[in-house]
């Protein structure tokens, strides 16, 4: 299994970094000029730390030969300039999320029209707005409790306990399930209410695959571009 990544991106100040020269971002990290700048982060999440996002662009761009070569970020079609646009989204984020894949199945194919067509769905736009949609019709404890039953009678179907003197995973298993569609119905309703962009990848992902809004970073600044 791998974790299924979401964030929360001020799309109008990623925009302003990529416009910047690679040399001028690699200035700005080096004396953590950027941080006054970074949108606040929302208490409730996790997300990366301005000194290991700052070390992740510089030792990028030191390890990466012909990076830098455009007037702009934006301008250069490379997998390093695609993997630098990743670190600068991570860097505009106001939220991270992050599931097991095999999770994320249950608590989105319940509500959303069709079912959903191995990890790479996570990584379509018109998912997650079905998504959205659907739990804009609920709120968070009727969601979270939808989760959790329909989890409950999945393990049913399949012949497995119920019962925690059985199996001492059952409980806390329960609980999780509980948390994280709580905290997902949060960041989802916290992107409704915003002007933020929902960002989504997965570990391992490419770069370029990653979704930003409706489109992929490569479709957006890269070599699709």
């Amino acid at each position: 299994m791998v974790d299924v990544i979401l964030h929360l991106v001020d799309r109008g100040l990623l925009d302003e970094l990529v416009a910047l020269s690679v040399d001028e971002i690699s200035s700005a990290m080096e004396a953590t000029s950027l941080r006054g700048s970074r949108p606040e982060a929302d208490p409730r999440f996790h997300r990366d730390f301005d000194v290991d996002l700052e070390g992740e662009v510089l030792e990028l761009i030191d390890d990466s030969e012909g990076l830098g070569e455009g007037s702009s970020l934006a301008e250069e079609k490379s997998d390093s300039a695609m993997e630098l646009s990743l670190l600068l989204a991570r860097w505009c984020s106001t939220a991270q999320w992050t599931c097991w894949d095999a999770r994320l199945f249950l608590y989105l194919e319940p509500f959303i029209e069709s079912p959903l067509s191995g990890q790479d769905a996570f990584l379509d736009h018109g998912v997650w707005e079905q998504f959205s949609e659907s739990l804009s019709r609920t709120d968070r404890s009727s969601y979270s409790e939808s989760v959790v039953l329909d989890w409950m009678s999945r393990r049913e179907d399949m012949g497995e306990t119920m019962e925690p003197s059985e199996d001492p995973m059952i409980l806390p298993t329960m609980e999780s399930h509980r948390t994280l569609s709580e905290s997902l119905f949060n960041i989802m309703e916290s992107l409704r209410r915003s002007e933020m962009e929902l960002m989504a990848g997965r570990e391992f992902l490419e770069a370029g695959r990653w979704m930003l809004g409706r489109s992929t970073l490569s479709e957006t600044w890269g070599l699709e571009s």
